[in-house]
């Protein structure tokens, strides 16, 4: 098995937390917002919650802190996704694709 798909599956919060990151880097309080944003208001990631998913997901090696881009506000950490971390990601979508498939085909009479 691949090491990306040991890493499955993501929690919703650090599934979209990745996701986030795919764009451009971000600080804490951006991420809270476009989770928030992306998942239609079902999704609030408190500020506890988000970082103590920050320090898992930079431990795992799926994000980083960006390198100079703490700008004018210094304490704000800005973090991007690694390597590892879009491959990670690409893997729990794959895995999603196959959920919807197979209860698609349930829900359909199909097997």
């Amino acid at each position: 098995m691949d090491k990306s798909k040991q890493m499955l599956p993501l929690t919703e919060a650090f599934y979209y937390i990745l996701v986030t990151l795919c764009g451009e880097p971000a600080h804490g309080y951006g991420m809270m917002q476009e989770v928030e944003r992306m998942s239609g208001g079902r999704l609030k990631l408190g500020a506890g919650t988000l970082y103590t998913a920050l320090n898992t997901l930079q431990g795992k090696g799926l994000i980083e802190p960006h390198p100079g881009a703490e700008g004018a506000d210094a304490r704000r950490k800005v973090y991007a996704i690694t390597g590892v971390g879009r491959e990670v990601l690409a893997a729990e979508v794959g895995r999603l694709e196959e959920l919807l498939v197979v209860g698609r085909l349930a829900l359909n009479g199909g097997d």
